[in-house]
């Protein structure tokens, strides 16, 4: 019998702008402190992008460092899914942008917008192109330049947020019981009202009152987007191991969406995950939105900074606007 087709990650790049906004740096430009930020996110300082480069300066050179250590030619790749809500342009999409910038010829591609979620909903997306036998080899890539759409006058949302790009090549995998297992996502659109940019939409398009209003910048209500994210983000990990008939003893790394410190501990917690299985990154680079998975998965896959080898059970977690959020169980396979 020919064993299932299944998607596995082969490489993983990043790029992660120069500049560092401190919490030091944000005590001269809001209401705030060190103390204040580290106690209720965990966060010390982000990257920041400097202003007109957009989105696909980052999103390329990470697709690049990804694909070069899979010795793999761009030409190569069948389709490019770029997660993001900041993408450089309406259209078009960021993903036509690092087709065209890396000389991935014969791909397509397209943007996906869910929020935080954005990079799990791309990898899980890509994951049944491959299994379906129609594409053999997809680049995803989470990118997002959050300083564009931040009021640095709003101390609830401008100390969470900073740049970045990760990607990872997704190729087929034929050895049986590796790869993407599983995967469970939701979306839930009652939350808009607390996670949201305003206009810039069809609904409420750019005019000089949306921006008088300061309607263009992420809006964030942050106890209510915490309670859920709490609830949501640690039963779906819980979930898929249950589903899987694993137990928190059998993972052997987490890898958790970086947009609270008590977030990702909560959600450790409810799967019995040790924290030394747990990566944690929020302290360097903030919430980076889409980027946060990759950018997480990179220390543990580039930078051996967590324990992971073929075999591996690997969780990845992730909630976001809409809402959104969900989980996807990995056998790692290298």
């Amino acid at each position: 019998m020919t064993p299932k087709r299944t998607a596995y990650i082969r490489s993983v790049g990043r790029f992660l702008p120069e500049r560092r906004l401190t919490n030091d740096d944000l005590e001269k430009m809001v209401d705030t402190s060190d103390e204040w930020i580290v106690t209720r996110t965990g966060i010390r300082e982000r990257r920041i992008l400097q202003p007109g480069l957009g989105n696909s300066h980052m999103a390329v050179p990470a697709a690049m460092e990804c694909l070069d250590r899979a010795g793999v030619s761009p030409g190569d790749i069948d389709a490019i899914i770029v997660g993001t809500v900041t993408p450089d342009m309406v259209f078009p999409a960021t993903a036509c942008l690092v087709a065209r910038d890396i000389g991935a010829k014969s791909a397509w591609g397209f943007d996906l917008s869910a929020g935080c979620s954005g990079f799990l909903y791309s990898l899980s997306v890509a994951a049944q192109m491959i299994e379906s036998g129609r594409v053999n080899k997809v680049l995803v890539v989470g990118s997002d330049v959050m300083s564009t759409i931040i009021d640095y006058t709003d101390r609830n949302t401008c100390v969470v947020f900073g740049d970045g790009a990760g990607a990872v090549l997704l190729d087929s995998c034929m050895e049986e019981g590796y790869g993407l297992l599983d995967f469970i996502l939701h979306a839930d659109g009652t939350g808009e009202p607390y996670l949201h940019m305003k206009a810039g939409g069809s609904r409420r398009p750019a005019s000089h009152e949306t921006v008088e209003k300061r309607e263009h910048f992420a809006f964030q209500d942050g106890p209510s987007v915490f309670k859920t994210a709490v609830t949501e983000m640690s039963d779906v990990a819980a979930q898929i191991l249950a589903r899987n008939g694993l137990t928190g003893q059998d993972v052997s790394l987490f890898v958790p969406h970086q947009a609270n410190l008590r977030i990702i501990e909560a959600a450790a917690k409810r799967m019995g995950i040790d924290k030394a299985k747990v990566v944690i990154n929020i302290d360097k680079y903030g919430n980076t939105t889409c980027a946060t998975l990759p950018l997480a998965l990179y220390e543990a896959a580039v930078e051996k900074k967590y324990a992971l080898k073929k075999g591996d059970y690997v969780v990845m977690a992730a909630f976001g606007a809409g809402y959104t959020w969900g989980s996807v169980l990995l056998r790692w396979w290298e």
